[in-house]
């Protein structure tokens, strides 16, 4: 089954075309890397996937509806904490959060077993009660992703999900989304996430480089720094 599918995209801010003809699919529960230079068009990209913004040529469809009609699907985890930490507010009621959607401003009691099963699956219910300013950055990431998990999304899209995170943060990161049953779609600044079993690599730079994702066969329990994996990757072509 295709879950996403770019033909032909186009998207300009004022004169300035930002992304050129851009094309790829991803099949259901696949796992895509977007990597490219600061203003290469990654979260432009991303804007567009999530139904922020509209292409100005092309057709963007995931599992065949546009991003607008099927955005219930969606789980959209963002860069930054897009929620005061003054707030008074638990890590329980954060995830809650993830169970509202259109018309509904109310939470039932399966709404609120789904978001205690979702704790227990990313390992965080020892976390429920405490208020969001207190915890670490790579914790409140996994609240973020706990938040968008619990809407029970097809596609889970992640906007720098390991930035500003310690190193043994990054690696918990990383370990759960490279073992989600969804379709994911990451960008990243941070090349070692191609260290990961990512199916496509897709590198933007107003155009779109698409790569199948190397199987490098690298252990994930020691550190690997980016020098290593570019002497690891001198012999991969790019196709272009």
């Amino acid at each position: 089954m295709t879950a996403v599918e770019i033909k032909n995209l186009y998207f300009k801010y004022d004169k300035e075309w930002i992304l050129e003809d851009i094309n790829f699919s991803l099949k259901d529960k696949e796992f895509m890397a977007i990597i490219g230079p600061n203003g290469g068009g990654k979260t432009t990209l991303l804007k567009i996937l999530l139904g922020f913004l509209t292409p100005n040529k092309g057709e963007i469809k995931l599992y065949g509806k546009t991003p607008k009609e099927n955005r219930k699907i969606i789980g959209y985890v963002p860069q930054h904490t897009n929620f005061s930490l003054d707030l008074p507010i638990t890590v329980f009621d954060i995830v809650l959060q993830g169970r509202l959607k259109k018309g509904k401003f109310f939470y039932n009691q399966k709404d609120k077993q789904k978001a205690k099963e979702t704790l227990e699956y990313l390992k965080i219910d020892n976390l429920q009660n405490k208020k969001i300013k207190d915890l670490s950055g790579g914790q409140r990431q996994k609240v973020l992703i706990a938040r968008s998990l619990v809407s029970e999304p097809k596609i889970l899209m992640m906007d720098e999900p390991t930035s500003a995170i310690d190193p043994t943060g990054q690696k918990e990161i990383l370990d759960l989304i490279e073992n989600f049953e969804v379709t994911r779609i990451v960008v990243s600044h941070d090349i070692k996430i191609l260290l990961r079993d990512v199916d496509k690599i897709a590198y933007i730079h107003k155009k779109a480089v698409i790569h199948e994702g190397p199987k490098l066969n690298i252990p994930k329990d020691r550190h690997f720094c980016e020098v290593e994996l570019i002497d690891f990757l001198k012999d991969e072509s790019c196709g272009i």
